[in-house]
């Protein structure tokens, strides 16, 4: 049994996500200086600039979290950049993150992506509902490189798979793992979960699995112990009534 550690993008922002903050969202596009000024902050963790950009009942919470990545990942740099707005008006905003960290004689390397509905005011960002979320955390000396074929968007009730491949040949290489849906709280709190391993075969990790009955979203942990090192992965999933949601 193996607790990875789990670092998606919720250290920056709530992973609960879809309640937004009061507020009307601007329509206008967060381009307009905030997404540059924003990235700035966030690749400069010692000046502390990311509260001047947050609304205050923003700044607690974000900022802690931050702080805490930072640490962990004092490394990291961050990439970021408009996108389309939604039907209702609010601004798109893709976030990427990459990074290394050292414990207990391994060295980590972090890559991490999120696309978020935001909502601004005065200038400040007061409320992000999460649209996509997935990170990759791997041990390995060498790149493992890997692919989540996994859904951003699912109807209701519906199955789908949730597909972890290894994109190079194993040869006879044997690998182990296993996958579990975190709770809210596991999620908000950032809490590691115990997660049992089983022997794979055919270069990854496949599995089918069913979606609530009711809108909101599953966040799903997976596990791949290969010979070569450890690769963690997280994977926020939407569960959305309407197709024209998917």
């Amino acid at each position: 049994m193996f607790r990875p550690a789990l670092t998606a993008l919720s250290a920056l922002l709530l992973a609960s996500g879809s309640a937004l903050a009061a507020g009307t969202p601007q329509p206008a596009s967060p381009a307009s200086g905030l997404v540059q000024r924003l990235q700035q902050a966030l690749n400069a963790p010692q000046q502390n600039g990311l509260d001047a950009l947050l609304a205050p009942e923003q700044q607690g919470v974000i900022g802690r979290r931050y702080r805490r990545f930072a640490a962990e990942f004092p490394d990291a740099r961050w990439s970021l950049r408009a996108g389309q707005p939604l039907a209702d008006g609010r601004p798109t905003l893709s976030v990427a993150v990459s990074g290394t960290r050292e414990k207990d004689g391994l060295r980590y390397t972090l890559k991490a992506s999120q696309q978020l509905a935001v909502s601004t005011q005065g200038g400040l960002i007061t409320g992000q509902e999460i649209l996509q979320e997935e990170s990759v955390l791997t041990s390995a000396s060498k790149p493992l490189p890997v692919s989540l074929l996994i859904p951003d968007a699912v109807l209701t009730g519906s199955r789908y798979d949730v597909d972890v491949v290894l994109d190079q040949p194993l040869g006879d290489a044997l690998l182990a793992g296993g996958l579990i849906g975190l709770t809210p709280t596991q999620v908000a709190e950032q809490q590691s979960p115990d997660i049992q391993l089983e022997p794979l075969g055919g270069g990854g990790l496949f599995k089918s699995v069913q979606a609530p009955f009711q809108p909101g979203s599953q966040t799903w942990a997976a596990l791949v112990v290969h010979p070569e090192g450890v690769i963690t992965v997280t994977k926020r999933v939407r569960v959305v009534n309407d197709r024209s949601q998917l």
